[in-house]
């Protein structure tokens, strides 16, 4: 605790008996609520070094965006992104004595994080949020952003490193959840390149995206269903609004007690954000929408078994085979995505046509 409030005394004074405490469950930074004596609130966030081999480009990212938003009329801006805090020297970071770089964030407050669905009215404003989201950053060449995570969300690639990792001496049992996500992976390998290859024949074009719109970096309002921010941007970059539109998906339709994919609820949230896209959504977006609903979660299942396989190196685990059951738990996800697939594509088939 002393270390961490050396690092936050960085960016302001803290006065006597501050609070820090833990803040959210993201399985990749080290997230603080920082609480004062004499002053307000803020987020403070040690970049993983390992994940983000330059932050500095992170923070770069987040001021670029809050001009691009700050430049924008304010009457045309319903969403809150929160901006860097500089430190007391005037940097945008902090660096401690292990190399790790920190930063200050605004904490937007009063709102508050939400780990699951409970109305139709909270889906809707997620599928709102997320578009409103896209349509303000459509302005914004993708290209003037660094991309923080080269190969994310790029399928093909991750499917490659999977392969290498497999052909390593493994340092995991072959048991049946083992062999059950090693042969689920073989059956859908073809369909592993569809996004990129329609990248590349020109039919989908990159554009700024979030990169990890799960439903609790959507702060609602206290006490209401209305979005008011969209938080954790250290994955803004350039990329495919299906990566985002995939994994937004996948965390709110996925329930986890049966790995089902709750299709009224996915209905609402695309209704709700193809409303608020309008034309920014081409024809070429629809064609690749349904693709892109199951490609997401089987990528991060793929993911997860490739770590696991790795000893756990980048997702934050509990339990040696947290990883392994993640990557079970999302395959069966995908089975179910893939039983609903007519009634998924008639819902985008009527929402393109309407």
């Amino acid at each position: 605790m002393i270390r961490l409030q050396q690092i936050a005394e960085q960016f302001t004074s803290l006065g006597s008996a501050p609070q820090i405490s833990p803040l959210g469950n993201g399985l990749i930074n080290d997230t603080y609520l920082v609480t004062p004596s004499n002053g307000n609130r803020f987020v403070l966030q040690g970049l993983n070094g390992r994940v983000f081999p330059q932050p500095e480009q992170v923070i770069a990212n987040l001021q670029r965006l809050n001009r691009h938003i700050g430049s924008q009329r304010a009457a045309d801006v319903r969403l809150k992104i929160p901006v860097t805090l500089p430190t007391v020297a005037g940097s945008a970071s902090y660096r401690d004595d292990s190399g790790q770089v920190w930063r200050a964030l605004e904490l937007i407050e009063p709102a508050e994080s939400r780990e699951y669905i409970s109305n139709p009215a909270e889906a809707s404003q997620v599928g709102f949020a997320l578009a409103h989201f896209h349509k303000l950053c459509a302005t914004l060449p993708a290209a003037e952003l660094h991309d923080t995570l080269p190969g994310f969300h790029i399928t093909p690639s991750y499917f490659e490193t999977y392969r290498q990792r497999l052909a390593q001496p493994l340092q995991v049992t072959c048991d049946t959840a083992f062999n059950e996500c090693r042969d689920f992976i073989d059956r859908m390998q073809q369909r592993i390149p569809v996004l990129e290859q329609a990248k590349q024949r020109g039919e989908l074009r990159e554009r700024v995206i979030h990169g990890d719109p799960k439903l609790n970096n959507f702060l609602f309002e206290t006490g209401s269903d209305r979005i008011v921010s969209l938080i954790d941007l250290d994955t803004v970059k350039p990329g495919l609004v299906h990566y985002d539109i995939g994994d937004c998906l996948r965390s709110c339709c996925h329930n986890p007690s049966n790995n089902e994919f709750d299709l009224a609820r996915c209905q609402t949230i695309l209704e709700s954000y193809l409303q608020e896209a309008g034309e920014f959504f081409t024809a070429n977006d629809y064609d690749y929408l349904y693709p892109a609903i199951w490609l997401i979660p089987f990528e991060l299942g793929l993911r997860f078994f490739s770590d696991y396989l790795d000893g756990n190196q980048y997702f934050k685990v509990s339990t040696p085979r947290q990883n392994l059951e993640r990557a079970q738990a999302l395959f069966v996800l995908c089975g179910s995505i893939e039983r609903q697939k007519d009634l998924l594509e008639g819902l985008i088939a009527r929402c393109k046509g309407g």
